[in-house]
């Protein structure tokens, strides 16, 4: 069976605190995010002491961790600041395996210069894609050095969105150390929303197997092409919820078929976590009963 988990970063407390909300939820796993109020994890300060206080405290309530997250502009344009970006997503990826998993995710990173999430032109070229697909072999090779995977999540409007481009960054780096993270409202844009069944046909076939964890949120037309956050005590990347022609809510407030999504996902990958994710802490019971609720109908 696929169990369920949540980003541990929608619940904003200390280590001890954040667990008690999990387990009260009722979760069987997380994508742990460095984030808890009486822990200090800011880029440079990360030990072996402070991941095994969290491995172990993880463990110790029965609650797996299962990926970390680690996203950041990987291609950020100011070089200095993308040294220093990839510097902190290399500290979490050395330190994965004290944390309990090998499985660090990013998604692949934009040239736009004001959000990480917003397109731009140099994007889709081949000079925007050799240099993020170097610094992917770099992140790749980071993580199999330290026992670890390096996940990439695409994005619709990073350097690396579509099909077709996974299929070419998984065939010109065809490396131990990295793998896919599947959310497949990540590839939904003005053009495909509306052929939402044979977008994930099309995503499975092509890349099923190079898939290790999945993420559950939705997606639907955007009533404006602006780029929307929700109010929440939470990092900007889980503040993220859409950009463009496309908005992400919560898992059941959209238009993707669960479950079509979860019954290909169970016949490859039938025992793979699978993370709730784009909701506010106050929506996740109903979040979960939805998710809960596709997989009790697909038997999986």
């Amino acid at each position: 069976m696929i169990p369920v988990g949540i980003f541990t970063g929608y619940f904003p407390y200390a280590l001890a605190e954040t667990i008690s909300k999990l387990k009260g939820h009722g979760f069987s796993t997380v994508q742990l995010d460095l984030a808890f109020k009486d822990i200090d994890f800011t880029p440079g300060t990360v030990t072996k002491d402070k991941c095994h206080k969290v491995r172990d405290a993880f463990r110790d309530a029965n609650l797996p961790i299962s990926c970390i997250s680690g996203y950041t502009n990987i291609i950020h344009p100011d070089l200095d600041e993308r040294r220093r970006r990839l510097e902190a997503l290399k500290e979490i990826i050395r330190h994965a395996r004290d944390l309990g998993t090998p499985y660090v995710i990013s998604e692949t990173g934009t040239y736009n210069t004001e959000s990480d999430w917003v397109h731009d032109p140099k994007n889709k070229t081949e000079e925007g894609y050799e240099t993020c697909v170097k610094v992917i072999e770099e992140l790749a090779q980071e993580a199999y050095d330290h026992g670890a995977v390096f996940l990439v999540e695409n994005y619709v409007n990073n350097v690396i969105g579509s099909v077709r481009e996974l299929q070419r960054l998984f065939a010109d780096v065809p490396h131990p150390g990295l793998g896919l993270l599947m959310d497949p409202t990540n590839y939904f844009d003005d053009a495909h929303i509306g052929h939402i069944d044979e977008t994930l046909k099309e995503i499975f076939d092509a890349l099923g197997p190079k898939i290790r964890i999945a993420h559950a949120k939705d997606c639907k037309r955007a009533e404006n092409a602006a780029e929307k956050h929700a109010h929440i005590d939470a990092s900007e990347a889980h503040t993220f919820r859409g950009a463009g022609a496309v908005e992400l809510p919560a898992p059941g407030l959209g238009s993707l078929n669960y479950e079509l999504y979860l019954k290909r996902l169970a016949v490859l990958h039938p025992n793979m976590p699978l993370i709730i994710e784009h909701l506010d802490e106050a929506d996740v019971p109903r979040a979960k009963r939805f998710v809960d609720g596709v997989l009790r109908k697909i038997g999986a």
